[in-house]
């Protein structure tokens, strides 16, 4: 009987304990910590069907939470994460594009984080940003404390990367997913004491393709069993490497979930997960037609699990359509977080659905838009950019159009599609949604004191002359080719405070090239350097586990140029960088120039 009433005691104890950590995790606001995907498809994760991957992590926060089985995010990087960002459709925005300054959310638009950092919430981002680089569109000017990531659409570096960390550059130890997770781990263990948001938006499986040496080894050899949608346009290794990549993803989603274990703050933590479009190669999707780029089922359906123990039920799947632009009304609701900010959204409330209430729904339409291209989609269908209709619950690979059996409702979706066209792109908007690969006219702002280093990456300049970028996609390109005086870069900027500049420039320059004179111009200021010494590291071939995609740009290790110090005036104008005297072949490769404004 001792040992009976013992062990009754010990169970009541536990019990008691448990129920008062519920307790705690109902009294305080919960915490919030959000994964973000980069380029992984519905069809890469484990939970949707396929058997070629393990992603346990990740499939557990549906099988503890909820699931929304039909959520809908864009066709590429920047315009989801401004979706995500404000509730509110890309283009309203002013985001028109991925790279160039294009990528860019306008000032007057506010944020999720805006909302929980006004509400006393720590928060702290850590991955790819894509939606600006300058203060203030920098993370830590929309919202988030600390940020350690690249603000780029894309990274060339994946293995001791140099990152942005809380607005300078530092060269990071480590594959790029692991750092940042450290990096979030330790912003929640200082932060484990109050409500915070961690925000963890991953680099992979964004190409190049490169995997940890462990992962990429269980998956060299392996057979691919599960195919494309079309076979013949799959190419195996990427495909491998991929899933090498998802699994490395998965194992730092269970890094932090523990964290969240130990630290005993499981219960009262929001978790979501979800991607930023469809997947960047061809790969197994359930057979849906699309991947990135497209606003086909396959390039803009997206897994999205959320938990959170206290308050939502577990293994939940909803049915109706939701999407990126559903998340910070849902957020914010579920945390019981004011909105910043009074801009109409587009985005719905999800928290009736999520918590089960018995609620109506009414069905709504959900629209996809990339370079002139929209797609609508209902709960049970789909309007493709040509006009033709799907039954997606019949016909869920869009292989049979049915317009002639539902000519109303093909109709009426058309109709609900020129709408929304003229009221996301109005005529005197054309112009700019029609730029394609020109620099973003808005000038790139310089100079705020609470943010002295301003990075103009090349990205963002125009090479002029024989200059050249290193690859046709701009993200993380340097500029090459700098061979005559006629050839120059310039950045339009807006310097915001007049006063004093250390001006640097990232560089390379062939030993027996070095000696150039350079000259940095801004309105009436001038600024003259040499270029030396000289500095030619060999391309970082060895970190990629397959053949760079083409377009990207094989990377090296560039060199700080202090030019000296210079004083700018408030103002608007093209901040040029030319040669004045070319001993050599060349002047310099440039990666980036930076000023600091000085006390």
């Amino acid at each position: 009987m001792r040992s009976s009433r013992g062990f009754a005691a010990a169970f009541c104890l536990v019990f008691s304990f448990a129920a008062d950590a519920r307790d705690a995790a109902e009294a305080k606001p919960p915490n919030v910590v959000i994964f973000l995907a980069d380029d992984a498809g519905w069809g890469d994760y484990g939970r949707s069907g396929n058997r070629q991957v393990a992603t346990p992590h990740i499939g557990s926060i549906a099988t503890d939470g909820v699931s929304l089985d039909r959520f809908y995010v864009c066709p590429l990087c920047a315009p989801t994460r401004a979706e995500m960002l404000t509730g509110r459709y890309y283009p309203r925005g002013g985001v028109t594009g991925v790279s160039l300054g294009r990528e860019r959310l306008n000032l007057d638009e506010k944020t999720f984080a805006d909302a929980f950092k006004a509400a006393g919430y720590a928060t702290g981002a850590f991955g790819k940003w894509h939606n600006g680089t300058q203060w203030p569109y920098h993370p830590m000017a929309r919202g988030f404390d600390e940020y350690l990531g690249h603000t780029s659409g894309h990274w060339g570096e994946y293995f001791d990367a140099p990152l942005d960390d809380d607005g300078r550059m530092v060269r990071t130890r480590g594959y790029i997913v692991d750092v940042c997770t450290d990096r979030a781990l330790d912003f929640i263990d200082r932060n484990s004491d109050r409500p915070f948001l961690c925000y963890v938006p991953f680099t992979t499986p964004h190409s190049p393709w490169a995997a940890p040496e462990a992962d990429w080894r269980r998956f060299k050899d392996r057979p691919i069993t599960q195919r494309a949608t079309e076979p013949d346009k799959e190419v195996l290794d990427e495909t491998r490497c991929v899933l090498a990549m998802i699994e490395n993803q998965d194992r730092n989603v269970g890094r932090v979930l523990a964290k969240l274990d130990d630290l005993h703050l499981r219960d009262g933590t929001i978790v979501l997960f979800f991607s930023d479009n469809g997947p960047n190669s061809n790969r197994w999707t359930g057979g849906m037609k699309g991947k990135k780029g497209e606003t086909d089922e396959g390039g803009v359906r997206s897994v999205c699990y959320l938990r959170w123990p206290s308050r939502l039920p577990s293994g939940r799947n909803i049915a109706q359509v939701a999407g990126a632009i559903d998340l910070l009304p849902t957020l914010t609701s579920l945390a019981g977080v004011p909105r910043v900010g009074d801009r109409p959204l587009d985005g719905r409330d999800l928290s009736p659905l999520l918590t089960g209430q018995a609620v109506e729904w009414p069905d709504r339409t959900l629209f996809s838009t990339w370079g002139g291209r929209i797609s609508a989609r209902t709960r049970t269908h789909r309007l493709d950019h040509q006009g033709r209709l799907y039954d997606m619950e019949a016909d869920p690979g869009q292989t049979k159009p049915i317009n002639d059996r539902e000519p109303e409702l093909a109709a009426r979706l058309k109709a609900e599609v020129a709408s929304w066209r003229l009221e996301m792109f109005p005529p005197a908007e054309a112009p700019k949604a029609a730029r394609g690969n020109a620099v973003d006219p808005r000038p790139f702002p310089v100079g705020y004191r609470e943010f002295p280093v301003t990075m103009l990456p090349a990205r963002d300049g125009e090479p002029e002359g024989g200059v050249r970028r290193s690859s046709n996609a701009p993200n993380c390109s340097y500029f090459v080719n700098w061979t005559d005086q006629d050839d120059r870069m310039s950045w339009q900027v807006d310097v915001h405070t007049a006063g004093r500049y250390e001006v640097v420039v990232d560089y390379t320059c062939p030993i027996a090239d070095a000696g150039s004179l350079v000259e940095l111009t801004f309105q009436d200021a001038r600024l003259s350097g040499r270029v030396a010494p000289g500095w030619d590291p060999p391309l970082n071939t060895n970190q990629d586990t397959l053949p760079r995609p083409h377009g990207e740009s094989q990377m090296k290790e560039f060199r700080p140029l202090n030019l000296g110090f210079v004083e700018l005036n408030r103002g608007q104008a093209p901040l040029t960088l030319r040669a004045t005297e070319i001993p050599g072949k060349s002047v310099m490769d440039v990666r980036r120039v930076t000023l600091i404004l000085l006390p």
